[in-house]
């Protein structure tokens, strides 16, 4: 990758866009009986995906295990638009959405590797814990640098349609049932 920003040793810029963080197969095992990866085999694509965001930011288990602290997922949110089957190629890419002192929010989209076409997305926040205490802890200066560059590089891109989605039907089923109960 080829980067504009400096983030770490070994890292030299970073991209003023989405960046891709992670690659990946289907694996047999994913697949359900209506053939195609099942659900919670899409969450678990994407916690490979988040493991390599923490690696960029050197938050990763060499972290845990010098530090013995880590983060937590405390949200996720995601969307299915196209199925993917078994041994399909993957592409993840990351965009940092913003933080603050003990927390990530970040968009992670899922792409068919070949093809092209967007099979998933995942919205999620974490939070950084130490693990002794088993308590929120603000993020050291190094990783919040780390953070602080991704986000400048990130800077005026435009926010993915499908972050900050509420689900819902559009129905008026539930208003209609709510209203009565008044």
């Amino acid at each position: 990758m080829s980067y504009s920003i400096p983030l770490r040793p070994g890292v030299d810029r970073l991209p003023a866009a989405p960046i891709e963080i992670h690659r990946e197969a289907v694996q047999a095992e994913w697949i359900d009986y209506n053939g195609h990866m099942n659900v919670a085999y899409y969450v678990l694509a994407f916690d490979h995906a988040t493991d390599r965001l923490f690696d960029l930011i050197d938050m990763g288990v060499d972290y845990v295990g010098r530090t013995n602290n880590s983060a937590f997922v405390l949200e996720t949110h995601v969307t299915y638009a196209r199925e993917v089957t078994r041994g399909d190629p993957l592409r993840f890419t990351l965009r940092l959405l913003d933080a603050d002192a003990k927390r990530l929010h970040y968009y992670f989209e899922m792409f068919h590797a070949d093809d092209g076409y967007l099979a998933a997305t995942s919205e999620q926040v974490c939070i950084h814990v130490d693990l002794d205490t088993r308590r929120s802890a603000a993020f050291p200066a190094p990783i919040r640098e780390r953070v602080d560059a991704i986000l400048a590089a990130q800077h005026g891109l435009p926010r993915p349609d499908k972050v900050g989605r509420v689900m819902g039907l559009a129905s008026g089923f539930a208003k209609a049932a709510n209203e009565t109960r008044r």
